[in-house]
């Protein structure tokens, strides 16, 4: 594989809510108390204290980066009111990164915000913009080394988000859909298709980055981008019309928005089908996932191309991997996604890195059974328990994936 050039992004991401712990200002920690069926973050993987911690994980392992994310809920607390003293926090972890050989990727917003910006209605309202904008400003005073910040995470889950709160209002939504363990196992969990997101709803979240880019550009040396959601959306029979439809509506918007960038963030995990009544959920089979989707390591590939045409910009990677309890076969899949992200390098797409999902086996937005960490963590006592994949995902960063070129037999041994 000699697609991954030495400076090549290796690395892992991880959100603030799903790992810090006690979030008790943010829209998410209110949410988690509401839902029927939610599990509760608590203290998560205790991050907010232990960031040190897991960033050796990732260095001595040997990979170069690691994304992580400020939490704009604990450093805005009110509108207008910053927190001195969480934004030293969050430069002293940048810091501690660059200390270790790491180099950072910030994520100002991933799906958590501040609770007075959820009552005075949030990414729905013309307001969002400022905010937003405002807290970019106010965020960049500690960006100084940074080198990618992703402005939003998922802006299209975002805006789905919107749709489904929506349902909730209405009380259409009566119960968080959530594998359980006894399902995990034999694949058999359906995972409903998700809503596509009304452009509308969309709207504010565009200009919202825009705005922050435009802070961020004025206060830092960063590449600026965001990061989307990547279905690799493909026809059912008689569904090619839709899926046109359905790829501008929940994709296209937000990597058109991303053409004046410096970077595109790519998030992809498996493919979706749309047939002519829309999203087509992913019948039962023993490959699927932990949260029901198919095993579709080649999806990255197929993502990763449409990103950069549709986009215009170089890609970074920013999240892609799988829910599983077995490490082996998450090796298999990081293996077989690299392969195929490779030919797509070598067939001339600028891609800067790849940063797999998750560091941590972490809170997954409503339930904790979904492990998608490289790294296991007791849930009481905190400790940190390395699989065998960080290690193989560390011996390909060393190799600038020229171990790749092993059998995948020899891949699921190394590490």
């Amino acid at each position: 594989m000699s697609g991954f050039k030495p400076d090549f992004l290796w690395g892992a991401s991880t959100s603030p809510h799903q790992v810090e712990g006690n979030n008790v200002n943010s829209d998410w920690w209110a949410r988690e108390g509401l839902i029927p069926g939610m599990q509760l973050s608590g203290d998560a993987n205790d991050s907010y204290h232990r960031y040190r911690e897991d960033m050796s994980l990732l260095a001595d392992a040997g990979l170069n980066s690691y994304r992580f994310g400020i939490e704009w809920a604990r450093i805005e607390t009110r509108p207008g009111v910053f927190s001195s003293a969480l934004l030293k926090h969050y430069r002293r972890m940048i810091d501690t990164a660059l200390e270790l050989g790491l180099k950072p990727v910030i994520t100002l917003h991933h799906f958590s915000s501040p609770r007075w910006f959820a009552d005075e209605g949030g990414w729905s309202t013309p307001k969002a913009a400022e905010r937003f904008a405002e807290y970019a400003k106010v965020a960049s005073t500690i960006l100084g080394g940074v080198g990618h910040i992703v402005t939003i995470n998922e802006p299209n889950m975002l805006a789905m988000m919107l749709n489904l709160e929506a349902a909730a209002r209405r009380g259409d939504l009566d119960e968080w859909q959530s594998p359980t363990i006894e399902n995990q196992g034999v694949g058999q969990w359906e995972q409903p298709p998700l809503p596509v997101p009304l452009p509308e709803d969309g709207k504010h979240i565009i200009e919202a980055h825009h705005a922050a880019r435009e802070e961020l550009r004025q206060n830092t040396d960063a590449q600026i981008g965001w990061s989307v959601a990547n279905q690799a959306f493909t026809a059912a029979p008689g569904g090619e019309e839709r899926l046109r439809d359905v790829q501008w509506a929940f994709e296209d918007l937000y990597l058109e928005a991303a053409r004046g960038d410096d970077f595109i963030g790519v998030q992809s995990y498996t493919t979706q089908q749309v047939d002519a009544d829309g999203l087509v959920p992913h019948p039962p089979h023993p490959d699927n996932t932990m949260i029901g989707t198919a095993y579709r390591p080649d999806a990255l590939a197929m993502t990763v191309r449409r990103a950069a045409d549709v986009a215009g910009t170089p890609v970074l990677v920013t999240e892609n991997g799988i829910a599983t309890p077995d490490d082996e076969r998450r090796i298999a899949y990081t293996h077989e996604a690299l392969r195929a992200l490779s030919t797509v390098i070598e067939a001339g797409v600028d891609v800067r890195g790849y940063l797999h999902w998750s560091l941590l086996d972490n809170y997954e937005w409503g339930h904790w059974e979904p492990t998608f960490g490289l790294v296991a963590v007791d849930r009481d006592t905190f400790e940190r328990r390395p699989k065998r994949s960080l290690g193989w995902l560390g011996a390909v960063a060393r190799s600038h994936g020229a171990s790749l070129n092993a059998p995948l037999a020899q891949a699921v041994t190394q590490g």
